[in-house]
């Protein structure tokens, strides 16, 4: 159940805050690499100096005199903007092409047309494994599983490439077909199988009433569907008479901030929630208000791939001794992307703050520390003992 390395998935897995539009003025007459500069930098100078003005201008004379091959101007513009982005060196701020940003706020929207499947992928080597797939999904009718390395798209290779040019090449209109390459089990088998792409309707929550009145969620991802779906099964819970809950947050790479907020006002007393700074220091706090608070037995299950809005959730309920942490240490991001609208159907995803628990303490690179830590061992005999979920459930008990 855990792969390390773990950057994003389910097809957005970064904590981002509402779309801002019109922010960034783009739009560029012809290619230029002076106009493309102008355009990413504000004006010539700022950003980048002279020196890189003139290399850049030289490389594309280079290309112009030389290069044998076709000159896609367009490519080369996109091509600018997403290194100047690269640079950053922080693996959570990207430039999306049209596609890319269409691709990412549908996903985050929590529908799409794609195979209904989620990504994840190694930080250092680039490596795509699937984490999930979708019950009655394309994905599991063309016989993808859980933990497959996914290596060409379309064959072609897509290992290094960001998950969400990645995600952009699966997705596609519906009914049409989308082949996949995949590595699999210890002996590295390859498999190669054919996908139809169909309108996905995510489904983010899950939920059953276990044995002795323990209810059980789990979240998959923070979309915008995920508050109404938490909701309705902690209600649907509270109705079969539950005693104790144990919610589910293994593998989950977060979402939206908003909404594991709005999840967590169900769940905690009035106070914090989590608070958040940005690069002058300016803090915004996010808070609960006194009228829900979850007051039965409760855990939280989390592994290394448990990130970002997942280790908002899981921190907040353990400063307020709400309920006991289970699993292994989580990932370790905290910080914060905003989304910006670029005005041309582009846009960038910037790191723009840390956030911190309630309790004020930093989490980013070092990830939640369980209450009670217990590897995840799977049972040859019996693949679907969960010793994990045993322990928490165990550990729900322990406080009826």
């Amino acid at each position: 159940m855990q792969n390390k390395g773990f950057i994003r998935g389910a097809l957005l897995g970064a904590l981002t805050v509402l779309l801002i539009m019109g922010t960034v003025s783009c739009g560029i007459n012809g290619f230029g690499i002076r106009n493309a500069v102008r355009n990413v930098t504000g004006k010539s100078g700022e950003g980048l100096d002279d020196a890189a003005e003139t290399k850049l201008e030289l490389l594309e004379q280079l290309v112009d005199n030389y290069y044998t091959g076709d000159k896609d101007s367009e490519a080369l513009r996109e091509g600018l903007y997403k290194g100047y982005i690269g640079g950053l060196g922080d693996p959570y701020s990207v430039y999306y092409d049209e596609e890319e940003t269409k691709d990412m706020m549908e996903s985050s929207s929590g529908e799409y047309s794609g195979i209904g499947a989620v990504l994840t992928q190694d930080r250092d080597t680039g490596v795509v494994r699937i984490v999930q797939i979708y019950p009655d999904s394309p994905a599991e009718e063309a016989g993808v599983k859980a933990d497959d390395i996914l290596y060409k798209v379309a064959g072609e290779e897509i290992t290094g490439l960001d998950l969400t040019s990645v995600v952009s090449r699966i997705k596609g209109d519906e009914g049409t077909k989308v082949e996949l390459a995949l590595i699999r089990g210890d002996d590295a088998e390859e498999v190669a199988v054919t996908a139809v792409r169909r309108k996905i309707e995510v489904i983010t929550v899950s939920h059953e009433m276990k044995e002795d009145g323990i209810g059980y969620i789990r979240i998959t991802e923070f979309d915008s569907v995920t508050s109404s779906q938490y909701e309705e099964a902690l209600k649907d819970l509270e109705n079969q008479g539950m005693k104790g809950l144990v919610v589910d947050l293994r593998s989950n790479p977060g979402g939206n901030l908003d909404v594991v907020v709005d999840i967590l006002d169900l769940m905690l007393p009035e106070g914090t929630v989590v608070s958040m700074k940005d690069k002058s220091g300016e803090e915004t706090v996010y808070s609960s208000d006194e009228e829900h608070k979850f007051a039965k037995p409760l855990a939280v299950l989390m592994n290394g791939n448990s990130a970002s809005a997942s280790e908002i959730y899981a921190g907040a309920i353990q400063d307020y001794d709400a309920g006991e942490i289970v699993g292994t240490q989580s990932y370790g991001k905290g910080v914060v992307q905003q989304i910006f609208d670029l005005k041309d159907g582009t846009s960038v995803k910037l790191t723009i703050a840390e956030y911190f628990p309630p309790s004020g303490r930093s989490i980013n690179g070092k990830g939640i520390t369980p209450d009670i830590e217990i590897p995840y061992e799977p049972d040859e005999e019996n693949p679907d003992y969960d010793n994990q979920l045993e322990k928490a459930v165990e550990a729900v008990k322990s406080r009826l």
